[in-house]
């Protein structure tokens, strides 16, 4: 174990520790109060379903109050760490529960994964990346939180989607013609571009409003826990199954379940997910028992549906059930009127979240100046960006007013250059591709007498791939080791020797 620990200036969230090992419990509970988490740590599972009952049902503030996270290892006496993740599946499905694991004991981490673990940690494991994936566990319990708070506040009560351009007015009018309906409907657009938001619309605006709204991020779980996550399992289907569990469409029954990035689901999954489309009808894993659901599917892709057809990748016949209604959201380049207006909702709305204690907070102005330049920058992570950008200005700004001098760097410089770029693409992209690109870059090193080769360009190789499969899971180091090939070990080795 490393002893470094990321230096955080704000509360974090409230962890439980369960482990035998005083040794580990102790290392685990000082990295995590050094980053600002609550700790409270038990050397055994014996009493955790019964001190969150007690909580639950308290109307009283305890002092042990509910944890947002859960850390367990597996191997502990009287009820293991297996035992007590199917228990809190069922019972507290949105607390996150993350496994720690010797490394003799991965195969039944994996069952742990597949029973609704958050996240493992392999021992002996990197406190950083402890703290890392505990920051992550708090920030989705946050999140389902809100989102829970969000949709009980009032009966039509949806997130904002701004739009005053004529290509999100159109789809402004597409979801009211919905409203009286339940048919698929297809969404597409770049990534960040809110298609979660528009697919939750779509709901709120049903006949299936009063019932679930179950999202699922396909391209998220591994191919293997994939089936288990949407189905479900029967108790004994695989090693750690010690429960029966629901999948999304049993929970989304009477309801609606979006499936984002459909375009990444597995071949074998596509037959089963267009035979429920079909039929209404699926089987859990390891199950003999039909089970019949009633659910809407909506599903939403930043990829070419109809060019992965064409390809082979993609089902034909499934994509013409899920492309009934097909809903296109467009880049936030190509309505660059609608940016001022992001803008202004998200910078207000960070602030006043920055200062929930303080209710003398200012708000803060952007200059004309400033908000002319953003909106000419092409935004490639679309409204999601833009949100980000305001928490960065509402925590870093120093005054009430944002200058052009405010923003951050990478807005100042690289934003201005891609859009430089942009602008001559056209003679930059018209005969090169990247393997005579390539080729030219070693003869150019060869000639001019340079050795190690090899080295110098399989290290950039390794660094791009490496900063694009982080990018793809959002800093997840085990989910970028496998979409790489890689061993996690070995991914954490090339970071630290690349200087990613």
């Amino acid at each position: 174990m490393t002893a470094a620990i990321t230096e955080t200036t704000t509360y974090q969230g409230h962890i439980w520790i369960i482990d035998d090992d005083d040794s580990i419990r102790w290392v685990l509970q000082k990295a995590l109060e050094g980053a600002n988490f609550t700790v409270t740590s038990f050397d055994n599972a014996n009493t955790i379903l019964d001190r969150l009952q007690a909580d639950k049902l308290s109307s009283t503030k305890l002092k042990l109050e509910q944890p947002d996270a859960i850390i367990t290892d597996v191997r502990m006496p009287g009820i293991d760490g297996l035992e007590l993740l199917s228990r809190l599946s069922s019972d507290y499905p949105d607390l996150p529960v993350i496994i720690m694991t010797a490394h003799t004991d991965l195969d039944s981490a994996v069952s742990a994964y597949k029973g609704g673990a958050f996240e493992y940690l392999p021992k002996p494991f990197d406190i950083d990346d402890a703290v890392e994936v505990t920051q992550r566990a708090c920030q989705l319990a946050s999140k389902k939180k809100s989102s829970h708070e969000s949709l009980l506040t009032t009966e039509n009560n949806t997130p904002e989607i701004i739009g005053a351009a004529p290509a999100m007015q159109e789809v402004f009018r597409t979801i009211g013609r919905l409203s009286k309906s339940v048919i698929s409907v297809l969404i597409t657009g770049e990534s960040g571009t809110g298609k979660e938001l528009v697919a939750l619309s779509l709901h709120k605006h049903s006949p299936r409003t009063d019932n679930a709204f179950i999202a699922l991020n396909t391209a998220a779980i591994p191919k293997e826990l994939l089936e288990s996550e949407l189905f479900g399992h029967e108790k004994g289907a695989f090693t750690g199954a010690q429960a029966l569990r629901k999948g999304r469409f049993e929970q989304a029954d009477g309801g609606t379940l979006f499936l984002d990035e459909i375009g990444d689901m597995p071949a074998e999954l596509q037959t089963r997910l267009l035979r429920v489309l079909a039929e209404g009808v699926f089987y859990r894993v390891g199950g003999h028992t039909p089970i019949k659901v009633n659910v809407r599917v909506i599903a939403a892709t930043h990829q070419n549906l109809d060019a992965h057809v064409k390809k082979g990748l993609f089902r034909e016949d499934l994509f013409h059930r899920l492309n009934v209604i097909r809903i296109h959201l467009p880049a936030l380049r190509e309505r660059r009127e609608d940016i001022p207006a992001l803008f202004n909702l998200f910078l207000q709305r960070a602030v006043k979240e920055l200062a929930i204690d303080d209710e003398s907070s200012e708000t803060k102005i952007i200059t004309n100046e400033t908000m002319n330049y953003l909106s000419s920058l092409n935004w490639p992570g679309n409204v999601r960006q833009v949100e980000n950008t305001c928490h960065w200005l509402a925590v870093m700004t120093p005054g009430q007013v944002v200058h052009l001098s405010d923003l951050p760097t990478e807005l100042l410089t690289d934003n201005r250059a891609e859009n430089q770029a942009e602008n001559n693409n056209a003679t930059f992209e018209s005969n090169e591709n990247w393997q005579e690109k390539l080729k030219s870059k070693v003869q150019q090193q060869l000639l001019s007498g340079e050795t190690d080769i090899s080295t110098q360009i399989i290290c950039d190789v390794e660094r791009v791939l490496i900063n694009e499969a982080l990018k793809k899971t959002g800093g997840r180091k085990n989910d970028a080791a496998k979409l790489l090939g890689w061993g996690r070990n070995t991914l954490t080795r090339k970071i630290k020797e690349l200087g990613v």
